[in-house]
């Protein structure tokens, strides 16, 4: 299960697990980009479930997730992927823009962890792996909200892994410098990195088929992946 799917990293895995022979459950909002991508999957001959949802909408998640499920079955690997970035003093930032930022990086991974935790209990197994930042571990100006959430979101993944270790189920961390997505396009981010520096997505998704493949009697609890050049 990847949530994200539609563009970024989120495609960049779906193509690498579909190759790898994982059957997939995709979340994405909906999209010509996320359209053409099942598609191209579907077609590729990969069992592929998608479900169109906006994940910036808390009533949206729980629906969707379970609408998944009930197509799909039990997943082996859930990736909470979708995410955002805002840049811009925390001291002017609206409170409009801090939920929405809060609840796609944060609330709704929680919101999906809730959704498919019950079914990952029952199977006895499963791994949760949460696309977190170096952002996590750092201060930077005008990324305050991008900090905070991914800060918190490394807290949540530490916590619930404690709490769903007796269950079998395995929580990781995929913690990325910047990646040359489509993220650096958005309207509520404005940076002037040099992007041909930046990790690919391909790399992210290479790093996520890593994780998924550790056996069951071991965790990768957080893997850092960075730019050769470093915090850009």
């Amino acid at each position: 299960m990847i949530t994200g799917a539609s563009r970024g990293i989120g495609a960049a895995a779906a193509k690498a697990f579909a190759q790898a022979g994982y059957g997939l459950m995709l979340v994405a909002r909906p999209s010509d980009a996320f359209s053409t991508l099942v598609a191209e999957l579907r077609q590729g001959g990969g069992i592929v479930h998608a479900i169109e949802a906006d994940l910036t909408e808390s009533a949206a998640v729980e629906p969707a997730i379970s609408s998944l499920l009930n197509q799909g079955g039990t997943p082996a690997v859930v990736i909470n992927n979708a995410g955002a970035a805002y840049t811009g003093p925390l001291a002017s930032m609206p409170l409009e823009r801090w939920q929405w930022l809060l609840q796609l990086n944060l609330t709704a991974v929680f919101q999906v962890c809730q959704a498919v935790v019950p079914a990952l209990r029952q199977q006895g197994k499963g791994l949760i792996v949460n696309v977190s930042s170096h952002a996590a571990h750092n201060a930077f100006p005008n990324w305050g909200a991008y900090c905070v959430s991914k800060a918190a979101l490394r807290s949540f993944s530490r916590c619930l892994a404690e709490e769903e270790r007796t269950h079998g189920i395995r929580v990781s961390t995929l913690t990325l410098g910047a990646v040359n997505t489509p993220l650096w396009d958005s309207e509520t981010v404005n940076s002037s990195f040099d992007r041909r520096a930046m990790l690919s997505a391909d790399q992210a998704a290479e790093a996520l088929l890593f994780l998924a493949r550790q056996p069951d009697h071991q965790v990768v609890e957080d893997l850092t992946l960075m730019p050769a050049a470093g915090a850009l």
